[in-house]
């Protein structure tokens, strides 16, 4: 067979549009009705995508302008994927879970539990938190700077996957006759003193059916495509143009070497942002009804949270976006990415918030069916991407218009599955399983 592109579908409660909520066609209750998520996940895995994704933060967004937006109320995404397990069969579970504010052993138990209830389809969406508002709710007055960040994750990953391996795979033989319910020459005691965490071990769950749940990450910086390179299997990256999508995959592919690890190892799914229509024109209708609805203030708020954490509302509306310093506390790729928009294009902050309004500085795509498969085709042939983690405007009606419109025009070129190769997320994504 020849090889075909993976698919993400990035689930936000009412869509990644930060006006949809308000939208008619959108419950506004979304962020916590499961009815709603279920309705996702089954759309999504009749498409046959790979994976559901579900972004988190442990803070809710509470500035004066944060009661106009729907960010502040919305499941805590494992235990929305633990209840979605049970509802599908075989689309892929990622969730993020942060290293920043979370312990090993908390993470390590409850992925392995995640991968054993849905059979085998559990991943880590492995972030440093770049919410600068979670640290007060874990005892700090300040979050933790860039580099300790990466410092702590680079450890925190370690010590989850030595616990995920504290059992060998038929360490559990539960034998009634003789009694003996683990053999004990099978288990393996972590025992593990770094710099940032003590972790004895072993984990109280037994080796999961992936042997270890799929390690997603979404660095891009210098510091997170080097922990990427050693450690992800699944990158998310945001990219705006064919050239700096090249040249990221060429550069993260070019690091596994030194790692013992080969190119297929890894797959790189940019972030897509997709507006579907039957025609050109009502797919650029569609989301100017989108635009139309984001208040200016509200685009500003939200782009000041993308570039780091900066509050943005002192400077005029009309006026360029100001020179910022280089963020230590948020994502350091993403504000290079927004800093060069705006210089490139003129665009003031206002005109800034509307464009990332939607896709928050991932590639965007408004069209047909045929025309967003040309470029998810060229971005895949052309050395760009492996698949692709896609984002729509609402929910449910964006994952229907791509699942309905874009999937089979993608099978049709024979670049997308029609049936799932295997039961797990790594048969799925063609990964090996760990020994």
């Amino acid at each position: 067979m020849s090889r075909q592109l993976k698919l993400g579908a990035f689930l936000m409660a009412t869509g990644h549009h930060v006006a949809a909520w308000r939208h008619p066609q959108v419950p506004a209750n979304a962020g916590l009705d499961f009815a709603h998520y279920k309705r996702l996940a089954q759309i999504a895995e009749a498409a046959r995508f790979d994976t559901l994704f579900v972004a988190d933060s442990v803070a809710a967004p509470t500035q004066d302008i944060a009661s106009r937006m729907a960010r502040s109320d919305h499941f805590e995404p494992l235990t929305l994927l633990s209840a979605l397990s049970a509802v599908t069969e075989h689309i892929g579970l990622i969730a993020t879970a942060t290293t920043s504010y979370n312990e090993p052993y908390h993470v390590a138990r409850k992925f392995a539990s995640l991968d054993h209830l849905s059979g085998g389809r559990a991943g880590w969406n492995l972030v440093t938190s770049d919410n600068a508002a979670e640290a007060l709710n874990f005892g700090r007055d300040e979050h933790i700077g860039h580099a300790e960040r990466y410092s702590r994750a680079r450890e925190f990953h370690q010590v989850v996957t030595g616990l995920w391996d504290s059992w060998e795979d038929d360490a559990f033989v539960r034998d009634k006759a003789s009694g003996a319910y683990y053999d004990p020459s099978k288990l393996h005691v972590l025992d593990h003193v770094g710099e940032h965490f003590r972790v004895k071990g072993p984990l109280n769950v037994a080796r999961s059916p992936q042997g270890q749940p799929v390690i997603v990450q979404a660095g891009s910086s210098e510091t997170g495509r080097e922990l990427a390179a050693q450690t992800a299997e699944v990158v998310f990256t945001a990219q705006t143009s064919l050239a700096g999508a090249q040249a990221f995959y060429a550069d993260l592919k070019g690091r596994l070497a030194k790692y013992g690890r080969s190119a297929d190892s890894l797959k790189i799914m940019p972030g897509v942002f997709v507006v579907v229509g039957q025609t050109e024109a009502e797919a650029q209708e569609k989301c100017e009804t989108f635009q139309q609805l984001v208040e200016p203030e509200v685009g500003v708020a939200l782009l000041g949270r993308m570039l780091g954490n900066f509050d943005l509302s002192k400077y005029p509306l009309d006026g360029p976006l100001p020179e910022l310093p280089l963020t230590d506390s948020g994502q350091q790729s993403r504000q290079k990415l927004l800093t060069e928009l705006a210089g490139r294009e003129h665009l003031t902050l206002a005109e800034l918030g509307r464009r990332i309004a939607g896709g928050r500085g991932h590639y965007s795509l408004v069209g047909t069916p045929t025309q967003i498969a040309d470029h998810l085709q060229a971005w895949f042939e052309q050395g760009a991407a492996d698949g692709f983690n896609v984002l729509v405007p609402h929910l449910p009606g964006g994952l229907e218009d791509f699942a309905h419109g874009v999937v089979p025009e993608l099978q049709r070129r024979g670049l997308f599955r029609t049936e799932y190769e295997g039961r797990t997320l790594r048969d799925n994504l063609g990964l090996a399983r760990p020994g």
